[in-house]
């Protein structure tokens, strides 16, 4: 049984380069994006331009030690929608702050992938990238809440 107190070690494969300096943006869905991948990983991309559309799981490194200890928000910030278990949402309070993005792979250059659609900003560390598999990554009849689509 794993326990809050054990360490854990993850190695960056990348970083997310644009010109996004700060969180906060809503533009994020039509936002182009560089992810270099690092020089020793390069022969990990091989055929990865045969898939549309690539699952990108990164460091949020710009999230405060002390946002990592918020265990409720309001999704999206907004008052009008009900305070939710961290767990339960999308937001970057996580006690552990790792985002994940479906986005579209553009394209492959060498080691630099082009992407349209990553929530990240300039400098955020990489963690892994898969490809992005219709039906085994959106299962049928799932559910949601309806304050996700307000």
């Amino acid at each position: 049984m794993l326990t809050r107190t054990m360490d854990m070690s993850l190695t960056p494969i990348g970083v997310v380069k644009n010109s996004i300096k700060e969180p906060g943006t809503d533009d994020w869905q039509t936002a182009v994006c560089e992810i270099v991948v690092n020089e020793d990983l390069k022969e990990a991309l091989s055929r990865i331009e045969e898939v549309s559309h690539i699952i990108v799981l990164y460091w949020m490194h710009k999230v405060s030690p002390s946002r990592r200890l918020v265990m409720r928000v309001h999704p999206r910030g907004r008052q009008d929608l009900p305070l939710v278990g961290v767990l339960a949402t999308r937001s970057p309070a996580h006690p552990n702050p790792i985002g994940v993005s479906t986005v579209k792979l553009l394209e492959r250059r060498d080691n630099v992938l082009k992407v349209m659609g990553l929530d990240a900003v300039d400098g955020t560390p990489v963690l892994d990238i898969k490809p992005y598999i219709p039906g085994y990554d959106s299962p049928a009849k799932a559910k949601t809440p309806g304050w996700v689509t307000k």
